[in-house]
């Protein structure tokens, strides 16, 4: 698959992402919105500041005025573009891979993000021609120190009645960069830190906290340090997974039905969108909660825009992120995490461990995500379709079926659906019982071969 991806732009550098590339991106970029104004950040990795240069100077000639972050989170991106008078922008970023990548991720004015079906194809096709060179009038360029009023706005969304001890792994990426300013702003979070250290090398571990192995170090300092509550950011931090007290792993699905309520408490029927991997769990929250859960397919782009279509007020999706309609419809790491605090520490739940809030959302069985590398998805995905023919289908993003009611011992259910990003099928299934999960897991590999 080439650089140009489903929600963002992603490789190595340089030998697929480099300054000739960049550059070539932001003119394009600039001119496929008709921009005027366009905000840059860039994440630590070391080659971030020569592709932001030449990004802007790819803006610059295609008479764009560019506003520069300097060193930037993707949320403190989004919060950029939200807040000021532009017409857009991007995050120089690869997000949670290695160091040896790089990328970008777009929006619009507003945040609003710019996906494969809505720009970013379009800007693979101009980068393919010529480059243009500089235009009749230059655009122009201008620093902009925003951490402080991003500390601000971040720190806002603490609700927190009493001190709260919290274990953080930053994984050496951009959550370092913003988190002083805002646990500074906070007196009631005692925090102790790993890896805050901003390093694009990522010495320490891969900046992905959906492996289990990367979650490691943080369960060892919250045992350390006996934390209420562990949280692990990714590269970028627009994603965080968290442990309990015991170091135990919350999927983000169940912190999604964990969080939920406190926004559905906010009016009869607010609308709160989940993606279609997450546990039954988090419906039944939802609508416990008085709100109107909202499934929609996996992806970013689809959440936000049902979101805004919506009214939505909080998504969340099983690979770590979570939205905020208070933040300009984006996704925010910290947020998540302070969300998570002012729960734990809320009056309402005063001597209950984190583990005790869990508990009872973990009443289904699921396999977490599986991969496969199938050659031919589609017909793999059709095969499934008639395989399953008997259960209750339903193709919002690749095959769902179900099967059984929830009230019986053997009901269960899966999602498969092709990657957006890599050249996998992804299987996630759940049931009401762990032996019954193991036996259908167990046929579907059957069925879809070793996975990878």
């Amino acid at each position: 698959m080439g650089i140009f991806k489903a929600y963002d732009i992603r490789g190595l550098y340089p030998s697929e992402l480099d300054a000739d590339l960049a550059r070539k991106i932001g003119h394009a970029f600039a001119r496929f919105l008709g921009a005027k104004r366009l905000v840059v950040g860039q994440d630590a990795r070391t080659h971030s500041p020569e592709l932001a240069d030449a990004v802007s100077e790819g803006m610059r000639d295609a008479g764009c005025d560019v506003i520069r972050l300097g060193l930037a989170s993707t949320p403190m991106t989004y919060f950029a573009i939200g807040s000021l008078d532009c017409d857009g922008g991007l995050c120089v970023t690869a997000s949670h891979n290695p160091g040896e990548y790089n990328g970008m991720k777009l929006c619009r004015e507003g945040a609003r993000p710019i996906s494969g079906d809505t720009g970013i194809a379009e800007i693979e096709r101009m980068c393919d021609e010529p480059y243009p060179g500089p235009g009749p009038s230059l655009g122009s360029e201008e620093q902009v120190d925003l951490l402080d009023r991003y500390a601000d706005h971040v720190a806002g969304f603490a609700r927190l009645d009493r001190e709260i001890t919290v274990a953080i792994d930053a994984a050496n990426g951009m959550a370092g960069h913003t988190l002083p300013g805002i646990l500074a702003r906070l007196p009631k979070v005692k925090a102790h830190t790993k890896f805050l250290e901003v390093d694009g090398t990522f010495p320490n571990h891969e900046a992905n906290p959906l492996k289990e192995e990367n979650l490691d170090p943080l369960r060892e300092l919250v045992g350390e340090t006996g934390a209420e509550l562990g949280v692990s950011f990714d590269g970028d931090a627009d994603r965080c997974c968290f442990v309990d007290e015991g170091g135990n792993t919350v999927p983000a699905d169940l912190m999604t039905a964990l969080l939920a309520p406190a926004f559905a408490a906010r009016a009869s029927g607010t609308p709160i969108v989940y993606d279609l991997r997450s546990s039954w769990a988090v419906k039944e929250e939802i609508e416990r909660a008085g709100g109107t859960p909202i499934r929609e397919r996996v992806g970013h782009s689809f959440i936000k825009a049902t979101m805004r279509e919506r009214g939505a007020v909080f998504a969340g999706e099983l690979s770590g992120h979570f939205y905020f309609a208070d933040n300009f419809t984006t996704d925010s790491g910290v947020i998540a995490m302070l969300s998570a605090l002012s729960l734990l520490a809320s009056n309402e739940n005063a001597g209950r461990p984190f583990s005790e809030l869990v508990a009872g959302l973990r009443r289904y069985h699921a396999t977490g995500e599986i991969n496969f590398r199938v050659t031919d998805k589609d017909a793999a995905i059709a095969g499934l379709k008639s395989t399953f023919a008997d259960g209750r289908q339903d193709e919002l993003d690749g095959i769902t079926v179900e099967f059984g009611e929830l009230t019986d011992s053997d009901w269960w259910w899966f999602n498969v659906r092709a990657s957006n990003t890599e050249p996998l099928l992804r299987l996630n299934l759940e049931a009401r019982t762990a032996a019954v999960r193991d036996e259908r897991r167990d046929h579907l590999i059957g069925i879809l071969g070793d996975p990878v």
